[in-house]
């Protein structure tokens, strides 16, 4: 049983559904609740959520049982835990392993991973609750909510851009510039189900970067993503001409990597159940500098 309290400090009536939409419960949340196992207590009574609450009113919400989905495969491979506390797991997602199962790839993605270490902790939440999600040739951290209610509060947060994500990029060429912002809109291409584009009409993406290190062939650079946008980092660097190395998709294959040169190295997020600032730092791979040790 996942449970959260909370106490009204509002001087004035308000219903219970206000104050629980307020704390980042959603309406769709409140109607699993009702129906399928969850319960809305005040003072420790069950209500309805047009109940009228007072000033000083205990809160609390039980939410329904989320139990393991039958036809996700198990994996017991290990992960690499960067945070964990009761509302959230961030693990360091390794180059080459997917985020979450597809036909290619049903039996070892992180989702895998982290379903076997639910079970291996007996955690009374089997369901997997992905939040942000990596390409299977970028590495870094990826939060897992475990409960809906966190999922729900910080996919809000994302889908508003406050969730601070800085990469590592190894790029095609020499970039000249110091410190720059590509603001170019992006959107899928046509008659391509994978791939994106600049593309007129396009949703506004903005990806900001500071150079980092250089040589002859290769520029490591910093960046700082604004916005969230399928392949935004890899679109933005190949239309004004340095492709990431390693990226077949938008560049060119290489015998140099066999995956796209991009690392997630810090998150940050508030959490609002807890009340707390979370930042995770994901080591940078020692690929990086090997690309440029030449220089």
């Amino acid at each position: 049983m996942i449970s959260f309290k909370w106490t009204n400090e509002n001087v004035n009536r308000l219903k219970l559904r206000t104050f629980l939409l307020n704390k980042g419960v959603t309406r769709t949340l409140l109607k699993r609740i009702k129906f399928h196992g969850g319960q809305t207590l005040v003072n420790g009574e069950n209500v309805y959520t047009n109940h009228m609450l007072e000033d000083g009113d205990q809160i609390e919400i039980i939410l329904p049982p989320e139990p393991q989905n039958e036809i996700l495969n198990v994996s017991n491979l290990p992960i690499n835990i960067l945070f964990e506390n009761d509302n959230y797991l961030i693990v360091n997602k390794p180059v080459n392993v997917a985020t979450v199962p597809s036909h290619l790839y049903p039996n070892d993605t992180m989702v895998n991973r982290v379903l076997g270490y639910y079970l291996r902790k007996d955690y009374p939440s089997r369901k997997i609750h992905v939040v942000n999600r990596l390409d299977r040739g970028t590495s870094g951290p990826v939060i897992f909510a475990k409960n809906s209610l966190a999922h729900s509060i910080l996919d809000k947060e994302f889908k508003n851009h406050r969730i601070k994500k800085s990469y590592i990029a190894g790029l095609v060429g020499r970039i000249p510039y110091q410190h720059a912002s590509i603001k170019l809109p992006i959107g899928r291409k046509p008659d391509s189900f994978l791939e994106r584009m600049v593309i007129d009409g396009g949703k506004v993406s903005d990806t900001e970067f500071w150079k980092y290190k250089t040589n002859d062939q290769y520029s490591l650079v910093k960046i700082r993503l604004h916005t969230g946008r399928t392949h935004q980092i890899r679109v933005h660097f190949a239309t004004i001409g340095y492709p990431l190395i390693g990226d077949w998709l938008y560049g060119k294959e290489t015998d140099v990597l066999d995956h796209q040169a991009l690392h997630s190295y810090q998150l940050e997020f508030w959490d609002a159940l807890d009340g707390i600032e979370i930042k995770v730092k994901a080591p940078i791979p020692s690929y990086f500098n090997d690309l440029i040790k030449n220089e």
